[in-house]
């Protein structure tokens, strides 16, 4: 399965300088096509609202919705897939939202790249590339070494530290994507920036 896009915009609505489905729409009107609603610390209510609005502008746009490690509300509002924290949970997953849905797992070694292929995930996020501000602390940062040696496993997503000069280096090391947070949540406008990541 080939994914999406070669840029996966991942939701923080706290470092957002607008409402999230504001922010979410301008990255869309860029060339954005690929969305990861994570906000996990939205009630669920709240966040099951977020996930519909954000699921009809995606829609919209011909672009893809994952829903970051709820799999009864990816199924809800019919996104693409789920991102998973684990390999443990791509089969209960698979069996909930079937063989076309876009499975991907949070990795943050070679070990742990192997066992989301072993699970049958359809890629993985590979996380800290680079050193990153949005999450500092989740070092040390594995390099560009290491992306390469996953994505001759399965296809990779590259996490962490982003920004258009690292997002080249980063597929020309094997990566078929690479996921930004913090570099397009905080930034005062997105109109530039998502085709220099894309």
């Amino acid at each position: 399965m080939s994914l999406p896009a070669r840029l996966l915009i991942v939701t923080d609505r706290h470092g957002c300088p607008e409402p999230l489905a504001d922010r979410v729409a301008a990255c869309l009107a860029a060339g954005a096509r690929w969305i990861w609603l994570r906000d996990r610390d939205l009630p669920a209510p709240e966040r099951a609202a977020l996930a519909e609005t954000l699921a009809g502008s995606v829609a919209r746009m011909g672009g893809a919705l994952t829903i970051g490690r709820d799999v009864e509300l990816a199924a809800q509002v019919g996104a693409a897939g789920v991102q998973l924290g684990e390999a443990s949970v791509v089969a209960p997953a698979r069996a909930r939202l079937g063989r076309g849905a876009l499975l991907g797992v949070s990795a943050h070694s070679l070990g742990e790249v192997r066992a989301a292929r072993e699970a049958g995930a359809d890629y993985v996020t590979l996380s800290p590339v680079f050193l990153t501000t949005s999450k500092p602390g989740y070092g040390p940062a594995l390099g560009l070494g290491v992306v390469r040696e996953a994505a001759a496993v399965m296809p990779v997503v590259a996490l962490g530290g982003i920004d258009p000069g690292t997002a080249q280096s980063c597929r020309e090391a094997g990566a078929a994507s690479v996921a930004v947070m913090g570099a397009v949540m905080r930034a005062p406008e997105v109109g530039a920036l998502v085709p220099a990541l894309a």
